[in-house]
């Protein structure tokens, strides 16, 4: 599919959102479930809409592990549809950052991929009615977003959406993080060579990246936002532009809007606000995900 034609049916879909994910043809055997951590409507659309664009060959459903998207289609639910529309194997692509993170390993549990989950995280999971699934067909989880280079061309995208003289100016990209600094280091060295491929796409004079670790303990995010706002200063005054600022977030919402505007205040940067959804391009993403899981 085209980037015209998935940019015209994402449109549509955010206008005229479905419930259910792509429909296949009844002989598809790989069922692909997207899973994400879930917001609020609009949030949970931006998931749907990519959905919609994904071609893997097979049925295509959604699910969340919060809000209102987790109990309409919980995650057991979304697999007997799959089934049900003639999955004989499931493949579950979790659109997170990073596959170093609770969330993570709350769908590697429901996966029956592990045994191992943290007891308030299994509760959480039990107390919005999600549950393992009780199919008869496997289950696989791909890992999350990490180093993908498709996440990289999206971010290179709405980079240069912002910037008419790349060349002349810098580019940070921002992340969410994780609390613990263990998987802080893990975050940063998958997103480092994200970063290096969109220095090459896009030609930024300098290209840097930082988390605000927005669930830390307020001390912790302090001195993350505090780094982040000194290596952009560094960047302006290398440049003597204002920095391009995107931010490396699922889909846009709360953070994107209101916590990161919040820690740029008072900087000299170009910000939107624009997440990876509904990007077209994270179609391309969970195509290429449920490719390396079906060549194992």
């Amino acid at each position: 599919m085209t980037s015209s034609v998935r940019i015209l049916a994402a449109l549509v879909f955010l206008l005229f959102p479905a419930v259910g994910g792509a429909q296949e043809s009844p002989a598809s055997r790989v069922g692909t479930l997207v899973i994400a951590h879930g917001g609020g409507p609009a949030w949970d659309n931006q998931v749907h809409a990519i959905a919609e664009l994904v071609e893997t060959g097979g049925p295509v459903q959604v699910s969340f592990l919060m809000g209102p998207g987790a109990s309409e289609n919980p995650f057991q639910t979304a697999a007997q549809r799959l089934v049900d529309e003639g999955a004989d194997e499931i493949i579950v692509v979790p659109l997170l950052v990073s596959s170093h993170s609770g969330h993570y390993e709350q769908i590697r549990w429901l996966a029956g991929a592990t045994e191992e989950i943290d007891e308030a995280m299994l509760h959480h999971l039990h107390g919005a009615g999600i549950e393992r699934a009780a199919v008869s067909v496997p289950i696989r989880v791909t890992p999350a977003l990490d180093d993908s280079p498709q996440v990289a061309e999206v971010l290179a995208a709405r980079a240069l959406e912002l910037s008419s003289a790349p060349a002349d100016q810098a580019l940070f990209l921002m992340g969410h993080g994780p609390n613990a600094a263990e998987d802080n280091a893990e975050w940063m060295r998958n997103l480092r060579p994200i970063a290096d491929r969109v220095h090459e796409l896009t030609g930024f004079r300098d290209v840097k990246l930082g988390l605000v670790r927005d669930d830390a303990p307020a001390p912790v995010r302090e001195e993350a936002v505090r780094a982040i706002r000194e290596i952009i200063e560094l960047q302006h005054e290398l440049t003597g532009q204002p920095v391009v600022v995107v931010p490396v977030l699922i889909s846009t919402g709360s953070v994107s809007r209101e916590k990161f505007p919040a820690d740029l205040e008072g900087l000299p940067v170009v910000y939107e606000g624009d997440a990876l959804l509904p990007h077209p391009g994270m179609a391309d993403v969970v195509e290429a995900r449920v490719r390396e899981a079906s060549t194992r």
